[in-house]
């Protein structure tokens, strides 16, 4: 018994694309963050534009498995379904490193939080702007740490759920090439 409609929280080729859309947008902001502000959170010199240039390729994958979705074309699914795998294990190894680094730098933190939002002597000739964002130190770093690790969590659940969105559309492509052969179509 085949079950199409298993495991979907929205129709199969729509919501897929509404998916990778929001995959798209929140991926997006994340490496953009990242790219200008990430590095008053890491204080290994390219550590945030690795990070910011990993969220950008998975937002630019997103936006072409939404292209190849809505053009329900069988090959850039299949090519898309494919790069999900890598793009899920580096964002999973992306997000232990990026915790295990917030971790790290706790105090540097906490120590740009009460000097006024100066910016850690390591990174000052990075920074494009002179001090901390405001609204981050009125947080606290353990609501701050919380909220990365759940995104990144949130972020790696969506990308499952993407890959296997990929998967189920092209296995239903699959099947109904193979429906439309053998009633002679």
């Amino acid at each position: 018994m085949w079950c199409d409609n298993c495991l979907l929280l929205l129709p199969l080729r729509t919501g897929a694309m509404a998916w990778a859309v929001v995959i798209f947008v929140y991926s997006l902001a994340g490496g953009l963050f990242m790219l200008l502000d990430g590095h008053y959170f890491f204080f290994l010199y390219p550590e945030w534009y690795i990070y910011g240039g990993i969220g950008i390729g998975v937002a630019v994958l997103a936006l072409l498995n939404a292209i190849a979705l809505s053009n329900r074309s069988y090959i850039w699914t299949r090519a898309c379904k494919f790069l999900w795998i890598f793009v899920i294990i580096i964002s999973a190894v992306r997000a232990t490193l990026i915790i295990v680094q917030l971790q790290r730098g706790k105090d540097k933190i906490i120590w740009e939080c009460n000097h006024g939002g100066q910016v850690w002597t390591s990174n000052a000739e990075y920074a494009a702007k002179s001090s901390f964002p405001v609204g981050f130190c009125s947080a606290g770093f353990n609501s701050l740490n919380t909220a990365f690790i759940i995104s990144l969590l949130v972020d790696l659940v969506f990308q499952m759920y993407m890959f296997f969105l990929d998967w189920r559309y092209q296995r239903r492509l699959e099947r109904y090439d193979l429906v439309k052969t053998s009633s002679g179509e």
